[in-house]
């Protein structure tokens, strides 16, 4: 290739914004001059070098705009610690078939057994593969729907949440909810049922869901729209956050 021609190819990928491929011109366009490939494969790796960057670019910004507490994944969770979690049924989790289902999850455990954790883990995989993901937890999505009550545009919120293909409501029943905030987590628990999949982390057992809900007979309708499909998952045992305490007590 003449350096004109080269230099010309460059702007126009410049211009194109297609950073990757100009950045990679120079190696790809040596390999094909060594016919070590012909232009079609030539061609097709400078496209895919583009193509896998433009990807990873999209995901990253798909996790970063899902509001995640922290960036934790499977593989940094300790399965041997917490021995009550099935690490494959987690990673058919991350699998996503839950999603195309439109099932639900929910993690239920005391305080820091990893359902925050867990979560993540899998949001972070949904988000990867160029799903809509939000995490929120549950006093501050009570917070928002309240404001948009208040501002009369609770409708176009609760739309806004149901366009999320999967959303993450952490802490259920860390903080009591009172009538008003029971009714407005009941209209977007039923906007979302049998449409999109929601993961819930709670430490409250379903049958005291009624002592979280001021009303027990919302409760009941929330709780028959979350479990009716729905896979739930009982964590046992220690916390995660004594964990490396219990192991200095052990030695």
């Amino acid at each position: 290739m003449s350096n004109s021609i080269y230099q010309q190819t460059e702007r126009n990928l410049a211009a194109l914004k297609m950073h990757q491929m100009k950045i990679h011109l120079e190696e790809v366009a040596n390999t094909v001059g060594n016919d070590n490939l012909s232009f079609t494969e030539g061609l097709l790796k400078l496209t895919n070098y583009e193509l896998d960057f433009k990807e990873n670019s999209a995901a990253q910004n798909t996790i970063h705009a899902a509001a995640f507490p922290f960036i934790k994944t499977l593989a940094d969770f300790d399965f041997s610690f917490q021995p009550s979690v099935s690490e494959r049924q987690m990673q058919e989790f991350c699998s996503l078939g839950f999603m195309e289902r439109r099932e639900n999850i929910v993690f239920l455990g005391s305080s820091g057994v990893g359902k925050t954790h867990l979560a993540t883990a899998i949001g972070i995989s949904a988000a990867q593969h160029h799903n809509i993901t939000y995490f929120i937890k549950c006093h501050d999505l009570l917070q928002q729907l309240k404001k948009a009550k208040l501002e009369n545009r609770l409708e176009s919120r609760l739309k806004h949440l149901n366009r999320y293909k999967l959303l993450i409501i952490d802490e259920i029943g860390y903080l009591p909810i009172d009538k008003e905030d029971s009714n407005l987590f009941f209209q977007l628990i039923d906007k979302r049922y049998e449409k999109k999949s929601t993961i819930f982390t709670t430490n409250i057992n379903f049958g005291e869901w009624d002592s979280i809900f001021y009303d027990a007979v919302v409760a009941d309708a929330i709780l028959n729209r979350i479990l009716h499909h729905s896979q739930v998952v009982t964590i046992t045992g220690n916390s995660y956050r004594l964990k490396d305490h219990i192991k200095e007590e052990s030695v």
